[in-house]
């Protein structure tokens, strides 16, 4: 199997691992906040990746590694999985996860648009057709969040986080040169954990309540979403690049949004399908060829 084939399928894996976990954040957070939510999931990882290390010894290529891709891995994982994750969390909370989930889907574009600048890759004219489809499709969105009275910050938050994981991609890509995926995705991960607890003291109280119920739930979208998922994303943007692993596995806004009204029972308006299917025609268009 060629590289290119395992490099998009791990990307697929990866969009399936992050729309369960979604599905399991937004159910786990009915009673929390999305900040005690991020920090229960990624100390969770975290655990996750501190006993995959131990069976593998990928702590040596950790702490054999040159101090300055540890920063960069370090400012990669607040990108991620602080910042644009708080602002998606938050995005989840006000607008649901159909709503939400569209927005966002548009960190592709960034990553391409990034990949090209920072990293020299070539971009193709389908792109900027794809992009196309991507800003109509937020136009579409943001016309139906209008029409039902939602509140306007739940949607710059939708529109900030796709920002951040874009530049955090970008970066993860090129550190692919220097660490294997394992080792990379769960150096990203307790960097993550270190920099989440920043906001510890104050939500200590909140998370020392969690149930056991939440507990199994945020685990679980722990284990979907941030290791398997991102482990997956890693060893794809390793095979192909992020201007191909980012669109891909991009295709999770479809996944997540079915999810959303099949399990969750939300129910999605006309125009946020119409929104959906223009985001989703988009990636597609960015990855083709």
């Amino acid at each position: 199997m060629s590289q290119l084939i395992l490099g998009v399928l791990a990307a697929l894996g990866s969009a399936f691992g992050w729309a369960a976990a979604t599905i399991l954040v937004k159910i786990g957070m009915r009673s929390k906040s999305p900040v005690s939510v991020n920090i229960i999931r990624l100390y969770a990882a975290s655990v996750m990746y501190i006993i995959a290390f131990m069976f593998t010894g990928s702590f040596s290529d950790i702490l054999s590694s040159d101090p300055k891709y540890l920063i960069v891995a370090f400012i990669s994982a607040q990108f991620g999985f602080v910042i644009g994750d708080y602002f998606y969390f938050n995005a989840l909370h006000r607008l649901g996860v159909s709503r939400t989930v569209p927005v966002t889907s548009t960190y592709p574009l960034w990553a391409v648009v990034w990949a090209a600048l920072f990293l020299g890759r070539k971009v193709p004219i389908r792109v900027y057709a794809g992009a196309f489809l991507i800003v109509l499709a937020i136009t579409v969105v943001k016309r139906a969040e209008d029409e039902e009275g939602s509140d306007p910050i739940g949607f710059l938050f939708a529109l900030l986080a796709p920002l951040s994981w874009s530049l955090a991609i970008t970066m993860m890509d090129w550190l692919t040169k220097y660490f294997d995926p394992l080792p990379l995705a769960g150096l990203r991960m307790f960097s993550a954990a270190i920099g989440v607890s920043v906001f510890l003291p104050r939500y200590w109280p909140e998370i020392k309540n969690v149930t056991l119920r939440e507990l199994e739930v945020l685990s679980l979208a722990a284990f979907s979403g941030l290791f398997l998922g991102q482990f997956l994303f890693v060893y794809a943007t390793r095979a192909v690049g992020s201007q191909v692993s980012a669109p891909v596995s991009a295709i999770n806004p479809l996944i997540t949004s079915l999810l959303a009204v099949l399990l969750l029972g939300e129910r999605p308006n006309a125009r946020i399908w119409e929104g959906l299917a223009l985001a989703i025609a988009g990636i597609l268009l960015i990855s083709a060829g």
